[in-house]
């Protein structure tokens, strides 16, 4: 670990900034071995974080649930264990709305409405929107003004409660099967497949810096995927390779893909 690696690491004055914050907030613990967290990073920011911090004991990412996207960088001290994490002095609170189950407000509604009481982003972790309610995550220094002042979401009316972290209801997404052949597991081309575009508009968006491989921003539209990734295109949605076959007797790869409706 190494303060000055932190010019060598961010690519933007944006970066630089955030990494010399959750330096100078993660170093406290370090130094003076107490509990501290990060605010809510996103998957590319997390992989930044990594480049500066590496693997220190007692540092761990924590998003509220296992598969969370967005996480905290916690510091634990030796004379805490891991269930601190999901107690009553955890970093991270989870707020359920419940609402009319005849509602159907969308993940975009409740951040919206999050960032419109005044949160910036850093403050709201994963967003779990279901038939009925919603379990989304927040920094514990914000909970309570949640609590008193969060009524609703776009133009449905909410109930909000605090609740376990282990009580967490992560619905499972709705997607759509896509079955394909492909040249080559090129990031173009597997797009223009997930989003039914043709390569040479997948190839333009992904040079204007509209996609991201599980997170992390790639305007090479030749980068290979992997199965398993997850691929979002700003303003069109997310998909996943979920499936690499084998070739076809033309020489193309059988893939199956996820979109996300």
């Amino acid at each position: 670990m190494d303060r000055n690696n932190i010019d060598k690491i961010a690519k933007t004055a944006e970066d630089r900034l955030l990494l010399a914050k959750l330096w100078d907030k993660l170093d406290v613990g370090f130094r003076k071995n107490i509990p501290a967290a990060t605010c809510f990073l996103s998957p590319r920011e997390l992989e930044l974080s990594r480049y500066l911090f590496g693997q220190p004991e007692g540092l761990s990412e924590f998003g509220g649930y296992p598969d969370a996207e967005r996480k905290m960088l916690v510091f634990l001290p030796d004379y805490l264990d891991e269930g601190e994490l999901t107690g009553p002095d955890s970093p991270i609170v989870c707020l359920r709305a419940s609402f009319f189950q005849g509602d159907c407000p969308s993940h975009r509604d409740f951040l919206g409405a999050l960032m419109g009481a005044g949160l910036g982003r850093e403050s709201i972790g994963d967003i779990c929107v279901g038939r009925g309610s919603c379990d989304f995550f927040v920094t514990s220094q914000i909970a309570p003004y949640l609590l008193s002042n969060f009524t609703g979401a776009g133009r449905t009316h909410i109930h909000l409660e605090a609740i376990p972290l282990d009580a967490v209801q992560v619905p499972e997404p709705e997607v759509k099967e896509i079955k394909d052949t492909l040249a080559s597991l090129r990031l173009d081309s597997v797009i223009a497949a997930g989003f039914r575009m043709s390569r040479g508009a997948a190839s333009q968006l992904i040079s204007a810096g509209k996609a991201a491989i599980d997170g992390l921003p790639c305007e090479k539209p030749d980068k290979p995927v992997a199965e398993g990734a997850k691929i979002s295109l700003r303003g069109y949605g997310k998909i996943k390779l979920a499936k690499v076959g084998g070739a076809t007797k033309k020489d193309r790869i059988s893939v199956v893909l996820h979109r996300y409706v």
